[in-house]
């Protein structure tokens, strides 16, 4: 299987021993890199011929873009049916508001930022090991100056060289960390490739030896493992849905939809969840998953522990109760024709499934923390609908005094806030996924 090119010579990534070849196959990639080198769009072919020259080994990347290279850049890879439309207060609902930038974005306006309501960013710093981010000052200490608390992150690139030699990259041009309570810690960027396969030519299980290396290196540099910026599917397609991380590395997913959705494993709850890649604020939108005091203690190194997604109860064919009739309600809000009775039968069992099809889920008619988190609808005061029937009735459910009528008055409001205040919430009157969570735990 694939390995990593190693290098620890720092800059001049792949500089590292390699072992002879046939010179058939090193004249074939050696042609495929001069092609990617005089036409930089042939980036992507000098790969993939220079994998069949030498399959026992990943082949270094040319970067011929790497301003373009940022947090969720090859989720493009997925097309449109890798998004859903997902509003702004639904993903507010779990948490403090953030942003994360690039020298795609150029110049930030962060006392614009500031107002429109961020608390938090991370910014681009580095990729491979011979790029950095020239708007980096700009973006890093800006965005400390106006307010925010802000952290750096790397852009991975597996195959040019090893997670040592790029986390060394990282920690020595902005990737550090102090504990001001202003820093949030390191992140590694490791996504869809955007020059060529997915996987980087890497197996899962090399993969996840140098996602091992690189983390472990930012540890001993800076004193915090990094948060690792991922998606579901790519991390389950390049390293085999690794489990070994979630006790020490926190979670940043993308994911463009109505909720984070499953998580990878490992993981209970994501940290910080990217949900588009535009929005009030520049460059991608981002949320905390938590409170703002949360927020602050993730920064500061405190031990701070997302709501965990395993709070999420688990109902099935033959479940019965308040449970069952808000999965039921929460269908119906989804376009879904089945019953509210409050009785996990066949029709639920067959709604539930064609639901996780169309999300992307496990289909097993299982509604577990995956398939709550993309079943919750986020509602408010003026909301309608079955969303608002189900939230009110859980309510009811927990002793609060309100007419279950699918519309979001003043009533519910007050009662809404009631609860959140009694569950240690935060009071807002928003039923967002940790409110949901509550209500049905």
């Amino acid at each position: 299987m694939p390995a990593a090119i190693t290098s620890e010579r720092g800059p001049g990534a792949g500089a590292g021993t390699r072992t002879r070849r046939p010179r058939a196959a090193a004249a074939v990639l050696l042609a495929a890199l001069l092609s990617a080198l005089l036409s930089p769009s042939g980036a992507a072919a000098a790969q993939t011929a220079a994998q069949a020259a030498a399959p026992d080994r990943a082949v270094p990347t040319p970067m011929t873009h790497p301003e373009d290279d940022h947090a969720g850049s090859g989720l493009r890879r997925l097309g449109p049916a890798g998004r859903e439309a997902v509003t702004p207060a639904a993903a507010a609902a779990t948490g403090p508001a953030g942003l994360d930038v690039s020298s795609h974005q150029g110049a930030v306006d962060w006392a614009a930022v500031k107002r429109n309501g961020a608390a938090f960013a991370y910014v681009k710093a580095t990729e491979g090991t011979t790029y950095t981010s020239p708007d980096y000052p700009q973006q890093y200490n800006g965005a400390y100056n106006a307010g925010l608390i802000r952290g750096a992150y790397h852009f991975a690139l597996p195959n040019n060289s090893s997670g040592v030699a790029q986390a060394d990259w990282f920690t020595s041009h902005g990737g550090g960390w102090s504990t001001d309570g202003r820093t949030l810690p390191p992140a590694l960027d490791i996504e869809y490739n955007p020059y060529g396969s997915s996987c980087y030519g890497l197996s899962q299980s090399a993969m996840v030896s140098w996602i091992r290396a690189f983390s472990n290196e930012v540890r001993a540099r800076t004193g915090r493992y990094p948060a690792i910026y991922t998606t579901t599917d790519w991390w389950t397609t390049c390293t085999g849905n690794n489990s070994g991380f979630g006790a020490t590395n926190p979670l940043w997913i993308a994911r463009y939809a109505g909720s984070p959705g499953a998580l990878p494993a490992g993981w209970s709850a994501q940290t910080i969840w990217q949900y588009a890649d535009s929005g009030v604020f520049p460059g991608d939108q981002d949320t905390f998953n938590g409170s703002l005091a949360g927020l602050q203690a993730f920064a500061r190194g405190d031990g701070y522990t997302p709501p965990p997604a395993s709070g999420w109860p688990t109902v099935r064919q033959g479940s019965t109760g308040e449970r069952v009739r808000t999965v039921q309600y929460l269908l119906t809000a989804h376009g879904a024709s089945l019953a509210v009775d409050g009785d996990f039968g066949p029709g639920t069992d067959s709604a539930v499934r064609s639901f996780q099809s169309a999300h992307g889920l496990a289909v097993d008619g299982v509604v577990g923390p995956g398939t709550w988190q993309a079943l919750v609808v986020t509602v408010r005061q003026g909301s309608t609908g079955p969303a608002v029937t189900a939230a009110q009735s859980q309510l009811k459910a927990h002793g609060a005094s309100l007419a279950v009528d699918g519309d979001f008055g003043p009533g519910t409001d007050s009662a809404v806030r009631s609860f959140q205040s009694a569950h240690g919430l935060a009071v807002d009157g928003v039923v967002g996924s940790n409110t949901w969570q509550a209500l049905v735990a």
